[in-house]
C-alpha cells in the first residue's frame, strides 16, 4: 500500500500537479502574510472584504458569551438553535423566497440537495463547467446525467427534447468559479418553464456582489422567482463560513428529511451563524452598496489593463479573472515569480480546469486599492512577458 501512494504521487508530480499549502498568519485582507512574507492578496474568495469586518467579528464574540462555542449535535438531535432559525428567516427574505435552510459548506448542500431532489429514473442536465460539488452531488444521486456544453442553452434545449421525459432538473453555477462569466439565467428559466424541470442555481460566487441588492446572479438576470432553489455560501463575499439554500417551504422540508448531509452533520456553531447573520444583513445596507460599487470599478480597471496589455482573458464582468496560460508548469512559474515579488495569485491545474488550460485565477476585492492593482498589474505583464505567456 505505502508503495502505491508513493507511485501516485510521483505521477502527480511527474505531470507537474502536485499540490501543497501556503499559510496565512494574521487575518485574511487585501494584504496578508503568506509563508512569513508579506504579499497583496490576489486570489482570495473574500470579495467585499468582510472576513476581517469588525461587525462580523462582533456579532461572533457576542454570541460565544451568549450561547457558547459549540451546538452540540445536528439539526434535528438538538442542534437547532434560535440563531440558526433567526438566520434561515433572513436568508429566505434576503432571496425573496418562502424559505431557507443552512448547510455546512457549498460541497455539502450540493451533496444532500442533488441526491434529494433527483434519484434513479430521473435526469439531471447539468452544464460541462460546473462545480466540483456538483459533478459529486449528481454521482451520489445515481440519476442519469446529461451535460451540456457550457452555456450553451440551445444545445440543452435539444437535449432536453431528447431526455427531457420524466423527472427533471436542471443545475448550474451562477457565476463560473474558474473563468468568471455568468450562466444564462434567463433562458435556462425559460426551458424550466418549458419542460416543467426544475431549476437549481449554485451562487456561491455571485451572492453579496451580483445584484442590485447583492441578492446574486438570479437577481442580476431578473429571474430570481423561476429559480427552485438557490443555493449560495457564506465563505467567499459574505466573509464567515457555511452554505445555505433558498427555495419553497415544501422543498425545505424534503430536505430537513432527505438531504443526508444535513441530516448527519453537527451543525454550524454559533459564532460562524452569528457572523453570517451580520454579513446578510450588512450587504443589504448602503455600506454593502459602496463595497459593490468599489469591487465593480477595482474589477473593470483590472481586467481592462490585463486585456490591454494581451494576456488570454476570457469574457466575463465579474470579480473572478483568470489568465488562461495552458501550460501546468508554466503557470505554476508565473505563480511563485509573483508571490516572489509580493504578489499571491495561486495557479489553477488541472483536475479543476480542463487539460491545456491551466491559468492564473485572480480574484479582487473591494478593499484593493487602485495603486495595489496599478503595481500589481507591472508585475504580471513583465514576468508574463518573461515566460512568454503575453
Amino acid at each position: 500500500m505505502q508503495r502505491t501512494i508513493c507511485n501516485e504521487l510521483d505521477e502527480i508530480k511527474g505531470r507537474g500537479l502536485l499540490r501543497s499549502t501556503k499559510m496565512i498568519s494574521g487575518r485574511q485582507s487585501s494584504h496578508v502574510v503568506c509563508n512569513g512574507s508579506d504579499v497583496l492578496m490576489l486570489c482570495s474568495n473574500n470579495y467585499l472584504g468582510l472576513a476581517d469586518h469588525p461587525a462580523l467579528a462582533a456579532a461572533s464574540r457576542t454570541a460565544i458569551e451568549q450561547y457558547g462555542t459549540s451546538s452540540g449535535a445536528s439539526r434535528l438531535v438538538s442542534g437547532t438553535m434560535e440563531l440558526h432559525e433567526q438566520l434561515e428567516r433572513t436568508v429566505a427574505t434576503f432571496k425573496k423566497c418562502e424559505a431557507a435552510l443552512l448547510f455546512n459548506s457549498g460541497y455539502a448542500a450540493n451533496t444532500g440537495i442533488i441526491p434529494a431532489l433527483a434519484g434513479r429514473g430521473d435526469v439531471i442536465f447539468s452544464d460541462r463547467l460546473n462545480h466540483a460539488s456538483i459533478v459529486d452531488g449528481i454521482m451520489l444521486s445515481g440519476a442519469r446525467l446529461v451535460r451540456y456544453q457550457h452555456g450553451d442553452f440551445g444545445q440543452l434545449a435539444k437535449l432536453m427534447e431528447k431526455h427531457g421525459k420524466g423527472r427533471c432538473l436542471i443545475v448550474t453555477d451562477g457565476v463560473f468559479s474558474m473563468d468568471g462569466d455568468i450562466a444564462p439565467l434567463a433562458e435556462l428559466a425559460r426551458l424550466k418553464r418549458t419542460h416543467g424541470a426544475l431549476l437549481m442555481v449554485d451562487d456561491a460566487h455571485g451572492c453579496g456582489v451580483l445584484g442590485e441588492q447583492g441578492r446574486g446572479s438570479a437577481e442580476m438576470s431578473g429571474v430570481g422567482s423561476e429559480i427552485d432553489i438557490q443555493m449560495g455560501t457564506f465563505g467567499k463575499a459574505l466573509g464567515s463560513f457555511g452554505a445555505y439554500a433558498a427555495f419553497s417551504a415544501e422543498v425545505r422540508e424534503l430536505l430537513i428529511n432527505r438531504a443526508r448531509s444535513f441530516i448527519f452533520s453537527t451543525s454550524l456553531p454559533p459564532a460562524v451563524v452569528a457572523a453570517s447573520l451580520a454579513a446578510v444583513e450588512l450587504v443589504q445596507t448602503p455600506e454593502g452598496d459602496d463595497l459593490r460599487r468599489q469591487l465593480r470599478t477595482n474589477t473593470i480597471f483590472f481586467r481592462n489593463s490585463l486585456l490591454e496589455a494581451g494576456f488570454n482573458i476570457p469574457d466575463g464582468v465579474t470579480q473572478i479573472v483568470p489568465i488562461v496560460v495552458g501550460s501546468a508548469d508554466t503557470t505554476m512559474q508565473f505563480s511563485e515569480a509573483l508571490l516572489a515579488e509580493g504578489v499571491f495569485a495561486q495557479g489553477i491545474r488541472p483536475p479543476t480546469v480542463p487539460v491545456g488550460t491551466s491559468r492564473l485565477r485572480f480574484t479582487l476585492m473591494a478593499t484593493h486599492t487602485h495603486d495595489d492593482l496599478a503595481d500589481a498589474g507591472e508585475k504580471i505583464c513583465r514576468i508574463g512577458k518573461r515566460l512568454g505567456v503575453v
